[in-house]
C-alpha cells in the first residue's frame, strides 16, 4: 500500500536528541549556568573533569560566555589546570633572575599561597597588644610562580594581587638591574611602568629626556637585598624590614626617592633604639639628614652616655659625629670615659688605614676632635693615672694641665675648662601630703612595689624614698625595676635618714631606657627603723610638662604600698621638661 511509511519507533529517540541538542545550543548560555549550579550543589569533582573540558571548549571556541567565564570562582581555574600539561621552562642560577625558552612561556610552577599582607612597622618593641603589631604574612612563593596559569589574571582580583604576581617576575620585564658590588651581584628583572608610578626617580630615568635606553642598569652601591625590598613595596605595597638590612634600605630609598619606604625605616630605626646602637645611628642618620631621628639618638646617648660611648657601633662612626659627640654639653658622662672612648675610635681608625697604631697616629687620627675633650675637668687623679700617661699629649700640654690642677696661677690652656652640664633630673612625685602612724610604716623584708608607665620615652634615674619618723636613721635598700617579670636593673645601696618627712633619693648605676605605653614595676625592699612617714592621697595620673605618668597598684606589692598610700613617692627621670631639678648624680666633683 502506497503512502505515508509506517512508524517506526526506534528513530524517535534519534530525533528526540537532535532537538534536545539543538534546543542546548541555542540556549547554551542557561544550560552552563544549570550544569554549573548542580556542580556546585554536588560538588562531583572527580567525575566532572571531562565535562568542564567539555564545556570549556565550547566557550573557548565560540566565545559566547565570555562575561560568565570571567566571573567563576578561581578555584574552579585550579581545578581545570589539573589535567592541563605543563609548561617546560629553563632556570638558571643567576640570583633570582629567570630565563625563558619558548617566548611566551613562563618558568616556575604556582605553588597557590596568598600575597603576604602589608605592614607599615616592625612590632613594638614594648610587646603590648596594644601596639601596632604586623599581622600574619604567609610565605612568600619563589618569584615567578604566581604566573604559571595561562589564565592566572582570572585568579587574581585586585590590582595589588597581579602587580605582586610580577614582582621578580621575568614576565613581560622590560629592564633588567645588576644589582650589588662586583663578585657579589644579582640579575633582578623588572617593569619600568611599575618603578616610574612609584618613584620619581625612575620615572625620570625611563619616560624623562635623559631616559635610559640601555636593557641593563648597573646598580653597584646597592645591596640585592635592600633593592628587593624597594621592588617589594613599589610592586606589593608591603614593607618588610629586618634589623640586618634596614639602614640599607633606608638607603636605597632615599637614592630613589620614595619617602614613605624612607618613613618606615626611620620609624623601625626609633623602635629599636638603644643606647648601644644610638651613636651608629646618630652617624647614619646624619648622613641620611633625617633629624628627628637624630634627635631621638641624642635623647637616649645624653641620658646613657656612658653605655654609648663603650658599645661596639662607637668605634664605627665616622669622624665629624665623633665631633659632634665630643662637643656635646649635655652628656651624662664623667670626661674621663669620653677620653677612652675617643682612644678606642683612634685605635679603630688606625686598623682601618692600615697604619700602626701608637700614640702620635692615635692623634693624628683624632686630628681636632682632641680640643673637645675637657681634660681640666678631670679629677687630678683621673688626669695623672690616665690621660698625661699615654703619650697622646704633648709634654707641655701635659705640664699645663698639671699646673692648672694645682697652680694659683693657671695658665692658658688649648682645651675647655668648664664642666659640662649634663643632664638635669627630673622628680615625678605622686602623693599629696605624707603621714606618720605609730603603728605603721614598718619594714619586716617586704617588698614595697608601684607599676607605671608613661606616654614618652625618658630615663628612669632612681627612686625617692621616705625616711624614719623616729629619729635620724640609716637603710640599707634594694631598688628594682622590672619589665613583664625581668630585672632591668637593680641597685643594693644605703640612705641616711635625718627623721624628717623629706624623700631620699637613691639611684641606680645606670639610667634605664623607658619605653612609652609599656608598664614597668618600681620596688624597693627596706631595712632600717621600724617606722617611717608614708605618702598619702595618691595620684593615678601626674602630669608633667609633655610628659604624663599613670600609676598602678602591683601585685608584687606585699607591705602595702599601693596607688593611694605608702612608699616610693618619687621617680627621678631623665626627660623633655625640665619642671624640677636635680643635680646631677654622676657628675664628678673638682
Amino acid at each position: 500500500m502506497k503512502g505515508r511509511p509506517p512508524f517506526r519507533p526506534r528513530k524517535f529517540p534519534v530525533i528526540l536528541g537532535r532537538l534536545l541538542l539543538r534546543w542546548i545550543f541555542t540556549k547554551a548560555d542557561h544550560v552552563f549556568f544549570l550544569y554549573r549550579l548542580f556542580w556546585y550543589a554536588f560538588q562531583t569533582r572527580s567525575s566532572m573533569n571531562s565535562s568542564v573540558d567539555f564545556f570549556e571548549s565550547l566557550i573557548d571556541e565560540d566565545g559566547r560566555f565570555a562575561e560568565l567565564n570571567c566571573q567563576e570562582p578561581s578555584h574552579r581555574e585550579h581545578q581545570s589546570t589539573r589535567s592541563r600539561p605543563l609548561v617546560q621552562a629553563e632556570n638558571i642560577n643567576n640570583g633570582g633572575g629567570i630565563s625563558l625558552s619558548p617566548p611566551h612561556t613562563v618558568s616556575q610552577r604556582e605553588t597557590g599561597t596568598q600575597v603576604s599582607q602589608c605592614y607599615s612597622g616592625p612590632p613594638s618593641p614594648c610587646g603590648s597588644s596594644s601596639s601596632a603589631t604586623s599581622p600574619t604574612v604567609s610565605p612568600a612563593p619563589p618569584p615567578g610562580t604566581a604566573t604559571l596559569d595561562p589564565n592566572w589574571q582570572a585568579t587574581k582580583p585586585t590590582v595589588r594581587e597581579r602587580n605582586a604576581a610580577m614582582f621578580n617576575n621575568q614576565l613581560m620585564a622590560d629592564i633588567t638591574f645588576i644589582v650589588g658590588s662586583p663578585g657579589h651581584t644579582q640579575i633582578i628583572p623588572a617593569h619600568k611602568y611599575v618603578l616610574a608610578t612609584g618613584s620619581s626617580v625612575f620615572y625620570a630615568m625611563f619616560y624623562g629626556g635623559l631616559a635610559e635606553c640601555k636593557p641593563e642598569i648597573e646598580v653597584p652601591d646597592v645591596e640585592p637585598s635592600a633593592f628587593l625590598t624597594l621592588l617589594k613595596y613599589l610592586y606589593c605595597d608591603e614593607i618588610q624590614l629586618e634589623a640586618d638590612t634596614v639602614l640599607s634600605t633606608l638607603y636605597v630609598a632615599k637614592k630613589y626617592f620614595v619617602p614613605h619606604l624612607a618613613r618606615a625605616c626611620v620609624n623601625y630605626l626609633e623602635t629599636s633604639l638603644t643606647a648601644k646602637n644610638a651613636c651608629l645611628l646618630l652617624s647614619q642618620s646624619r648622613f641620611f639628614e633625617e633629624p628627628e631621628l637624630m634627635q631621638r639618638c641624642w635623647e637616649v646617648i645624653d641620658a646613657q652616655a656612658e653605655i654609648a660611648l663603650t658599645s661596639e657601633g662607637f668605634v664605627d662612626i665616622d669622624v665629624s659625629t665623633l665631633e659632634s659627640v665630643l662637643a656635646r654639653e649635655t652628656l651624662n658622662s664623667k670626661e674621663i670615659n669620653l677620653f677612652e672612648a675617643a682612644l678606642a675610635w683612634a685605635q679603630a681608625e688606625c686598623v682601618r688605614r692600615e697604619i700602626e697604631a701608637t700614640p702620635a697616629n692615635k692623634r693624628a687620627m683624632l686630628g681636632s676632635a682632641i680640643y673637645l675633650i675637657r681634660f681640666p675637668t678631670m679629677s687630678l687623679e683621673e688626669f695623672a693615672n690616665s690621660a698625661a700617661q699615654l703619650g697622646i699629649l704633648t709634654p707641655q700640654e701635659t705640664i699645663d694641665i698639671f699646673l692648672h690642677f694645682t697652680a694659683s696661677n693657671k695658665p692658658q690652656l688649648s682645651y675647655p675648662v668648664k664642666q659640662r652640664a649634663g643632664l638635669k633630673a627630673q622628680i615625678c612625685h605622686r602623693f599629696q601630703s605624707c603621714a606618720y602612724r605609730s603603728n605603721q610604716w614598718r619594714y619586716r623584708g617586704r617588698c614595697d612595689s608601684i607599676q607605671f608607665c608613661v606616654d614618652k620615652r625618658i630615663f628612669v634615674v632612681g627612686f625617692g624614698l621616705y625616711g624614719s619618723s623616729n629619729g635620724a636613721a640609716d637603710y640599707n635598700v634594694k631598688i628594682e625595676l622590672k619589665r613583664l617579670g625581668r630585672v632591668l636593673a637593680e641597685n643594693n645601696t644605703k640612705f641616711f635618714s635625718d627623721g624628717s618627712s623629706n624623700t631620699f633619693h637613691v639611684y641606680f648605676e645606670n639610667p634605664i631606657q623607658i619605653e612609652p605605653e609599656c608598664f614597668y614595676t618600681a620596688s624597693a625592699i627596706l631595712d632600717g627603723s621600724e617606722l617611717s612617714y608614708f605618702g598619702q592621697e595618691g595620684l593615678s595620673e601626674v602630669y608633667m610638662g609633655t610628659v604624663t605618668f599613670q600609676f598602678h597598684c602591683s601585685s608584687e606589692s606585699t607591705n602595702g604600698t599601693g596607688v593611694q598610700g605608702g612608699q616610693i613617692p618619687e621617680l627621678i627621670y631623665y626627660g623633655p621638661t625640665m619642671n624640677t631639678s636635680l643635680p646631677n648624680p654622676n657628675a664628678s666633683d673638682d
